[in-house]
């Protein structure tokens, strides 16, 4: 579902394990991080805290609250935007990626803002800090798509959080999996089931390796999988496509934002 799809690659529908997902999608972003900050780096801003590919800003939703003197990780962080933009607020921000290369892009952006982002190398079902360490996790369209054990990274997230601790997060919209990734008139198509949760994968062709994986969950699924993890869901926000917004992002597009959601934002509190 990513706008990088190469030439020598093959996309299938198969069962994909933790350790393969993380084995394909850390290269991945190793490979495509340079194009990516260069292709939508001006969009996202060095400084700037983007929810998803309709451009909907933190500053304009208010999705986190005032991040004012909080502790606040960014999970699947790439260059730091976001967390960069927490501490222009006044926030403790922290990133974490299991990319290198978008870790390099973050410390090129900390020394051109003058605003450090303390981020580190790691994966979202193994994070590397304390329990009880933070008031705020969020993620925006990164790492919880690309992870097989979803299970483990929510109750990782629990673990980190002080008790009433807001989580925070953007996906694809799940309905959108039943449609093709073509931001024209054939992605207004259903051509898959809803319910199909087999994820999608990227293999490359001349090596037979799985080269991307991104999975799909329905919203009940969301749903379940944060309750089970001790969290109250508070809201869940379907961005709207702005009436002047024209910006073609992969699948994204005015075309069919107009019509579907793209993007779901799903905001819960720790419970004590």
């Amino acid at each position: 579902m990513e706008d990088h799809l190469p030439q020598s690659v093959r996309v299938e529908r198969r069962p994909v394990s933790e350790r393969e997902s993380r084995s394909a999608n850390g290269p991945d972003w190793d490979r495509y991080a340079d194009e990516y900050q260069a292709t939508h780096g001006a969009f996202l801003g060095d400084a700037g805290f983007v929810w998803g590919p309709e451009g909907h800003t933190e500053e304009e939703l208010g999705i986190l609250g005032d991040v004012a003197g909080l502790d606040v990780l960014e999970v699947g962080s790439g260059a730091g935007q976001c967390s960069r933009w927490v501490r222009t607020r006044g926030g403790r921000g922290f990133g974490l990626d299991l990319s290198h290369r978008q870790l390099q892009h973050s410390l090129r952006l900390d020394e051109e803002t003058g605003v450090a982002v303390p981020s580190v190398r790691g994966t979202a079902t193994a994070l590397p800090f304390a329990a009880g360490s933070f008031d705020v996790v969020f993620c925006s369209f990164g790492a919880l798509q690309f992870v097989s054990d979803i299970d483990v990274a929510v109750a990782e997230v629990a673990r980190v959080l002080r008790p009433g601790g807001r989580f925070a997060f953007s996906i694809t919209h799940p309905t959108r999996w039943m449609f093709p990734d073509d931001p024209g008139e054939p992605g207004l198509t259903a051509t898959q089931s809803y319910w199909d949760r087999t994820p999608y994968v990227e293999v490359d062709d001349a090596s037979g390796v799985v080269a991307y994986v991104e999975h799909h969950r329905t919203l009940g699924d969301w749903v379940r999988l944060l309750a089970a993890s001790h969290f109250r869901l508070v809201d869940l926000v379907e961005p709207e496509w702005p009436e002047q917004h024209d910006r073609v992002w992969g699948g994204w597009s005015r075309t069919r934002g107009l019509l579907t959601p793209g993007t779901a934002i799903f905001v819960a509190h720790l419970l004590g």
